[in-house]
């Protein structure tokens, strides 16, 4: 490994998960860090610059691990930058191995695999302030003695702590010179461990096996593709080169008939070393009985007690949620309207002047409008795991998800999907088994996010009766309300049990995790965690969805003549600007009847005086209210009009067929089409095809009568309960969110499990509805 000297010095970050190690690169790097994936893989890639006056430094934080025996893509990308075979890093000047001073024996595991690579090492021993409560005693000069390398000790939470570890590294740097490494390295691997000789010379003859194959393995690696049964490197080399599986077989079986079982020899030989090396060091932590800790332990992951614990944080965390992300949500809208309102009075009206304020601004502001749920869902997040709460917590739901097949790990993300399957998703991070992440991931979407909620209200109000049990304490709609809230979890247990006895075969490995200490949590780890995410989301997300929404604005605007649509457009505003002042005036007092936080209600006097303007008003613009009314339903019938004959209107008209075993007509099919990219967009596209305009809501009534009063050329109903039911279980169960369906690629690192998601979603949601809509059919 050599030291390149034509650019900034590259030193990757390794440790234990919870061993406070990206508390430490974020103090030392800053907030502003390079965050991305390493191509072909889904593991996070995460640089950030060491700098001072004068020297600089790069250190590339790797994804927190155990031990380098590569069972995930996370441990095999930490291997492959460890030994310089990723293009985008290259070689590296070292590793900082950061270790928890208070599990000092177990964590030097992970460094005594990293030394082995061959690579300079500066250990990083943190958390020395809780190691000395505890009663650790020893020095950083004595333990660099021992193990042969330079080590600092630092508590990554304090600036001067910080500000050594920041000298050390460089003084590391400058220290390392490439010719030394190899041969002391090599010396000292030789004298610190000692493997079986049958075991040596397995990996000679493997090693040699390789060579005649053309493949130029290093030694660690070879000695890795030997003891990794069934290990990433063994299923990359395997696939490659079929021949060499037999091979294995042969070698392994020849170690183990010398007595030694290839899976035992790692560990026992390097924990004999690392006691070896650190005898007669006081390591351990002096436990005393009933620590606070401890007690506190057995609350949080009590079979009862947790699970009680654990639904009320997440009930605070979602209530939080909703009422703190909604304020934020609503100006957002609010704000992006004004912008469309701005930009649009600027520019004639035409297709430009449609694509810049209905696609690009509008197709912006339904991304950015997710981005408070968020920022406060990762926010509430980080702040549980920097604490040490989502540790206690995913071991508690360990046994429940086991269940279908996924581990603890799962829980969090899937209940996060109800709040918007995005950060959901993106929060499946978390999850280190590739296979139990890529079928939460495919789940995810079924989890009944707040998006839907639109579409059941206006449904349920329209066509589910109103009727009431229990005296009035149990209502028939709230019943069929959480019905649905309930149908995607529910779904998603036979759903998940299938991925993973088909696609993602295979036991769910022991869930195995360091519960880590309580502490408070770190501000700027925290700040980092949610910078990141937010920022993920709106650079990788954010262009992505806004061209799905340019493509579905396209496809709604063309090929119709919008020329009419436009004048009417442009009289409207005329005939408002000649009427502006008593419109002014108007809209002001009824205000001022009505009152407002800012402003007290009328005397009785002052309104009687308002009533009598407010009459005159409406008096003079009767025949502007008039006019407004006539160009208004001209005007929506005109863009009702359009829309039909639009593509996406000829695509309504197309599906009808697949749609009307389902009972559906071709309006109810553009609506559905309409909201593939965002399911509450069906609300608007059923307001404008039913001519009432897409300011439509949920609650407006005019539209649940218009549902109501929809009939078909037979002069039946379009819509009746069988068909509303129908509709629901279809909104349900349907992937109808471009934007979860990006970030599902981007969190599985490819394409096609989107479209898989889409794929199987869509079939369940149409499946689902055509049993609802001929099993409702008998009844009604």
């Amino acid at each position: 490994m050599s030291l390149a000297v034509d650019r900034v010095p590259h030193l990757a970050v390794v440790g234990n998960p919870n061993t406070g190690k990206s508390t430490l690169f974020s103090a030392l790097t800053g907030i502003f860090t390079r965050t991305g994936n390493f191509p072909g893989v889904t593991v996070e890639m995460k640089l950030g610059r060491l700098k001072t006056s004068t020297r600089e430094a790069v250190l590339v934080d790797l994804p927190g691990t155990y031990s380098l025996a590569a069972r995930s893509a996370d441990e095999r990308v930490t291997v492959d930058v460890l030994l310089g075979l990723r293009p985008e890093i290259g070689s590296l000047a070292g590793a900082l191995c950061i270790v928890d001073g208070t599990n000092l024996e177990r964590n030097l595991y992970l460094f005594s695999q990293v030394r082995d690579l061959g690579l300079p090492v500066l250990l990083i021993v943190n958390m020395i302030d809780r190691a000395e409560k505890a009663g650790i005693a020893i020095t950083a000069l004595e333990l660099s003695q021992r193990l042969g390398v330079p080590v600092v000790f630092c508590n990554a939470h304090d600036q001067s702590s910080v500000a050594l570890v920041q000298k050390s590294i460089f003084d590391f740097i400058e220290q390392n010179q490439p010719a030394a490494h190899g041969t002391d390295l090599a010396a000292q691997q030789a004298s610190n461990f000692d493997f079986p000789p049958a075991f040596e010379t397995a990996v000679n003859e493997l090693q040699g096996l390789l060579l005649a194959h053309g493949r130029k393995m290093p030694r660690p690696l070879v000695s890795r593709l030997l003891m990794d049964i069934d290990g990433q490197i063994e299923q990359t080399e395997v696939q490659r080169r079929p021949e060499l599986s037999p091979h294995l077989q042969r070698l392994r079986e020849q170690v183990s008939a010398a007595g030694y079982r290839i899976s035992g020899i790692e560990p026992r030989v390097r924990y004999a070393a690392i006691r070896k090396a650190i005898a007669g060091l006081e390591i351990r932590p002096v436990r005393q009985a009933g620590q606070f800790s401890e007690k506190l332990d057995g609350w949080l992951t009590h079979s009862v007690f947790g699970l009680l614990i654990f639904i009320f944080m997440m009930f605070v965390v979602f209530q939080l949620l909703y009422r703190g992300a909604e304020p934020v949500m609503v100006l957002m809208e609010t704000a992006f309207g004004s912008l469309q309102d701005l930009v649009g009075g600027m520019m004639p009206r035409g297709p430009l002047r449609s694509l810049v304020t209905q696609g690009i601004i509008a197709g912006v502001g339904g991304v950015l409008v997710f981005l408070p749920q968020i920022v406060l869902l990762f926010l509430f997040l980080a702040i549980l795991e920097d604490c040490g709460y989502m540790a206690r917590a995913a071991f508690l739901m360990d046994r429940l998800m086991t269940k279908v097949g996924l581990s603890g790990k799962s829980f969090v993300p899937l209940m996060s999907s109800f709040a918007c399957a995005i950060p959901g998703v993106m929060a499946t991070r978390v999850i280190e088994n590739r296979k139990d992440r890529m079928v939460t991931i495919l789940v995810a979407p079924l989890m009944s996010c707040s998006a839907r909620l639109p579409v059941y209200s206006l449904l349920i109000g329209a066509f589910i009766p109103g009727v009431s049990f229990l005296g009035g304490w149990v209502d028939l709609r709230s019943l069929v309300l959480l019905a649905f809230l309930s149908l995607g979890a529910i779904v998603a247990i036979p759903v998940a049990w299938i991925l993973k006895k088909t696609i993602f075969p295979g036991e769910t490995p022991p869930f195995v995790m360091e519960l880590p200490p309580y502490k408070w949590p770190s501000i700027k780890t925290v700040f980092q965690r949610v910078y990141d995410r937010a920022a993920a989301f709106v650079v990788r997300a954010g262009t992505l969805i806004l061209l799905t929404s340019i493509v579905i604005w396209g496809l709604g605007y063309f090929p119709g003549d919008h020329t009419r649509e436009n004048a009417i457009l442009a009289e409207m505003e005329e005939t408002r600007q000649i009427f502006e002042d008593p419109l002014q005036r108007r809209e002001n007092l009824q205000q001022q009847l009505v009152g407002s936080d800012d402003a007290p209600h009328p005397s009785p006097v002052e309104s009687a005086s308002f009533e009598n303007e407010l009459n005159s008003l409406n008096q003079q613009l009767k025949e502007y209210d008039a006019l407004m009314e006539q160009l208004e339903g001209e005007f929506i019938a005109t863009q009702g009009q359009l829309q039909e004959n639009s593509f996406l209107g000829m695509a309504g008209h197309w599906i009808e067929p697949i749609v009307r075993p389902l009972g559906w007509d071709w309006r109810i099919g553009v609506g559905v089409l309409a909201s593939f990219p965002a399911r509450e967009v069906i609300i608007a596209t059923l307001g404008v095809i039913y001519n009432l305009g897409e300011g439509m809501e949920a609650e407006s009534p005019q539209l649940r009568d218009a549902l109501i009063n929809s009939r078909n050329p037979d002069g039946s109903p379009v819509f009746t309960i069988p068909v509303a039911l129908s509709i629901m279980v279809f909104f349900a169960l349907c992937a109808q969110c471009m934007a979860t369906l990006v970030v599902v690629a981007q969190e599985s690192g490819s394409w096609k499990w989107a479209v898989f998601t889409f794929v199987y979603m869509t079939a369940l949601a149409y499946v689902g509805a055509l049993i609802t809509f001929q099993v409702a059919s008998l009844w009604w």
